[in-house]
């Protein structure tokens, strides 16, 4: 038996059964949806775990396993496989890189080193630790990606944020106005973890690191409002205050400076920062960590907003925080683990439909399975496999000595010419569906060009032209009407069309017979541009 901020955590059932017995404790007797269906549940999955839809073949083989335990063999299946690792390296980048591209480690060796991680059993206080206390050197030196430029006070607002859900951007001049627990105190301790990295470049292999100055003494701060004068060391804001060594002189290093890198001092605060704030003993960073996780998977966090977890902004299920936190601690934070347990539970199970005979529910009751808007990079692929694009967008390729791609023209309509490559035709989707760089991206934001550009845009468009093996050159080579529809809805809806909706399909087709082609295109497109489509229900 195990004890983790007193309490006991052997002998108990599974961690899916006690979410799902906390929320309906919380809103008493009263209706949820159903259970989703296959084929939702299907395309709710695939889209969180691999970051696609399902292919016709997928839904058709899932509805027809009958076997009792198929959803866990699902999950289990796309958990283990490299598209994991690849679309959760995506979400990860948004979440703590927020689409900005600082410091002197290229994306690529970033995304390679999220990729590696996430394989296997990735741990997630051994990922956080890696990249808080990451120099440079070794296997992970593209950890250091996520600390920048090692601006002090980005450093200190970005871990408060996005490691301990406080916003403590206003408690660098003051205490926070409105949330009395965050104290200026909260800041400058943070920062006095910080304050001593810097990047300094190796002369020989002119290569940047992250270095720690020698820190003696505690950072100074005062109020704007008072001017009084305070100090502290090193502190986290639910610890103990760091007392910062004093070494003889001459004896403040371990390694001399050398080849254009400062000398190595015996104290480094961020490396004890990387295993202070992971340690299982912080219940902010376990309490932080679990509530980002549900939230990209059930469309909302426990507390919410994010970074805004103080007594002012009470989580709505508070014993649901504490337990995914405490249980997360006592599996050595395992990531896989977490996910499925979730994935698990008739909370993330449930249809996205309101229960029979009710107009509406709160969001923060999770009586009903909540839409989330897809990201770009899940929009992108799933029109791509949606249509039968994707093999064309990939053998796209660069002529050597072509111009630049005009990205702005190709949205002002100056240019008139289709995205070159595949990476470009990505870079088009996140301009247009992402939020600007630099923000943090938790809540669906509808706009004017996004709806505009499914309905308008050249690529869409040319993606609905008939061409070798793409969804309309296979529906324009169909007779029967019935087989059209449950072909266009299995590619594009990823389920099989109600009776009602391959009546009406028949009917379209029949009245725009000298068209058919073009007929099939507007249904495809259609269908495209719904709310079921765009939307991870």
């Amino acid at each position: 038996m195990s004890l983790v901020w007193g309490f006991s955590l052997s002998g108990q059932e599974a961690l899916h059964n006690r979410i799902d017995d906390l929320i309906r404790f919380k809103v008493g007797d009263v209706p949820f949806s159903k259970t989703a269906d296959d084929a939702s549940f299907l395309r709710r999955v695939t889209l969180d775990l691999t970051g696609n839809i399902p292919t016709p073949d997928e839904v058709i083989t899932f509805l027809a396993d009958k076997s009792a335990g198929k959803r866990t063999k699902l999950l289990n299946r796309l958990i283990s496989g490299e598209s994991f690792a690849a679309h959760w390296t995506e979400r990860l980048n948004v979440m703590f890189l927020e689409r900005l591209d600082e410091g002197k480690v290229t994306q690529e060796e970033w995304d390679n080193f999220m990729k590696e991680t996430l394989r296997g059993k990735p741990l997630w206080d051994d990922m956080i630790r890696q990249m808080i206390e990451a120099n440079g050197q070794g296997a992970s030196r593209p950890a250091m990606k996520f600390l920048g430029k090692a601006d002090h006070h980005a450093m200190t607002e970005d871990i408060a944020r996005l490691l301990l859900g406080m916003d403590l951007t206003c408690a660098k001049c003051h205490d926070h106005p409105s949330v009395k627990e965050w104290k200026q105190a909260h800041y400058w301790g943070l920062f006095a973890y910080l304050n001593q990295t810097k990047q300094a470049t190796a002369k020989k292999e002119n290569k940047v690191y992250l270095v720690e100055g020698l820190s003696s003494k505690k950072v100074d701060f005062e109020s704007v409002f008072d001017l009084v004068k305070m100090s502290t060391g090193p502190k986290l804001p639910a610890g103990e205050e760091v007392v910062i060594p004093q070494y003889k002189k001459g004896e403040e290093y371990d390694k001399p400076a050398t080849d254009g890198l400062p000398a190595v001092p015996k104290f480094r605060p961020r490396e004890l920062l990387a295993t202070d704030l992971t340690s299982k003993d912080n219940e902010l960073f376990a309490r932080n960590s679990v509530n980002r996780i549900w939230f990209l998977l059930m469309g909302r966090g426990l507390s919410h907003p994010l970074d805004e977890m103080h007594s002012k902004n009470p989580p709505s299920h508070p014993k649901l925080l504490d337990l995914l936190a405490r249980e997360f601690v006592s599996h050595g934070f395992d990531l896989k683990w977490l996910i499925r347990e979730i994935m698990m539970s008739e909370v993330y199970q449930r249809s996205s439909r309101l229960p029979n005979g009710v107009p509406k529910v709160e969001p923060d009751s999770y009586r009903v399975s909540l839409p989330k808007g897809l990201t770009p990079e899940q929009l992108l692929r799933a029109v791509l496999r949606a249509t039968g694009n994707v093999e064309w967008a990939k053998a796209l390729e660069v002529e050597p000595d072509a111009e630049k791609f005009d990205r702005k023209g190709y949205f002002t309509g100056s240019n008139v010419e289709l995205p070159p490559s595949l990476g470009e035709i990505e870079s088009i989707f996140i301009q247009t569906f992402a939020h600007p760089p630099g923000t943090a991206e938790v809540d669906f934001s509808p706009g004017v060009n996004k709806s505009l550009f499914l309905m308008n845009d050249r690529l869409i468009q040319h993606w609905l032209k008939p061409r070798t093996g793409n969804l309309i050159d296979r529906l324009s080579k169909m007779d029967a009407p019935d087989a059209m529809a449950k072909e266009m809805y299995l590619a594009v809806l990823s389920r099989l069309p109600e009776k009602e909706e391959a009546i009406w399909i028949t009917d379209y087709l029949a009245r725009n017979e000298p068209r058919r082609t073009a007929a099939l295109a507007d249904l495809a497109w259609a269908l495209l541009n719904s709310a079921e489509f765009t939307f991870n229900h």
